[in-house]
């Protein structure tokens, strides 16, 4: 792969963590109108109104059979499917900072599948910088006070399991890319989170006898602003970036990326909730940043080495 590619789904990788870490500020803003499942199906409702109406190519402009299609089934029910649905159940039962620090392991699992299904290899190095990253973002969580009390042992599972679906979507998605476009994977899987997660609101209003409040979070303007960004920016672009960047690079390399929302979140709060830094966010950031630089410099320290001496 030419520096160039390497270089643009760097890009793609920031740009995904910077867009995930200033949703977090958006999500808590729709949920003092909505519930979870609410606002999961109407953010993925408008995901894909703007993946069919503005951005991606439409249903009958994707190229796909049904078989094809079925592929991305298994792909899809990872993310977005299991990874929101076990991530909200599990934040029902422990703190989210414990939640923070579980999610954090999600890049070493990462390694790990990537390492089983994808033959990725990843360097000594590398590995010692992921792991540096990880513990910035576990420094940050767990010196506010991590109340384990509070945290049952099915909370914690279910976060790990959506940590764990998470980086079996990036495993996958990255082998399904040799054949699909990330156009047209986005769109496949913005489809699917649409149907699930308003078949779920849908089967929860129905059975409660609340169908027509489907739509009443609407009525307040920081929900539409908050749908306006989660579903255009931090679902719909953010999945086509990924898709984009796991295309160009390695599963492992694309997941260290993730540290980095953790960093913006921080600095979002800083300047939009006027939250104060403390040390261990200068700490925890400095850990993550290093640790994301370290994992791709090796990379393409190895990549320069293999141009000096010739090889493609």
């Amino acid at each position: 792969m030419n520096t160039s590619s390497t270089q643009k789904a760097i890009v793609a990788a920031v740009l995904n963590a910077i867009i995930v870490g200033f949703s977090f500020i958006f999500v808590k803003m729709a949920l003092t109108v909505s519930d979870p499942f609410d606002t999961l199906a109407h953010r993925f409702t408008l995901s894909f109104l703007a993946a069919s109406l503005f951005t991606f190519p439409g249903w009958g402009r994707v190229k796909f059979g049904i078989s094809k299609a079925a592929v991305v089934i298994p792909l899809a029910l990872l993310y977005p499917s299991l990874y929101f649905t076990l991530q909200a159940f599990g934040l029902l039962h422990t703190t989210s900072a414990v939640a923070g620090i579980i999610q954090a392991t999600m890049p070493i699992f990462t390694i790990i599948l990537a390492a089983m299904f994808l033959k990725e290899t990843t360097s000594g190095f590398q590995k010692i910088s992921t792991l540096i990253s990880v513990a910035g973002i576990i420094l940050i969580f767990a010196i506010p006070g991590v109340s384990i009390s509070s945290s049952s042992l099915w909370g914690v599972l279910l976060i790990l399991i959506s940590a764990l679906s998470l980086a079996g979507y990036n495993v996958a998605a990255r082998k399904l890319t040799r054949t699909w476009s990330p156009k047209e994977l986005t769109y496949m899987i913005t489809l699917f989170g649409f149907i699930f997660f308003n078949g779920l609101s849908i089967i929860k209003h129905g059975s409660a006898g609340t169908l027509n409040q489907y739509f009443t979070p609407f009525q307040e303007p920081k929900f539409i602003f908050s749908m306006i960004y989660l579903g255009v920016l931090s679902s719909l672009v953010t999945s086509f970036l990924s898709n984009y960047a796991l295309s160009r690079m390695e599963a492992s390399r694309v997941s260290i990326f993730g540290s980095l929302s953790t960093v913006v979140s921080i600095l979002g709060g800083v300047l939009l909730l006027n939250e104060q830094l403390e040390w261990y966010h200068w700490t925890g950031t400095v850990m993550i940043v290093a640790g994301v630089i370290g994992v791709n410099w090796r990379k393409r320290a190895r990549v320069q080495a293999k141009g000096e001496i010739g090889l493609d």
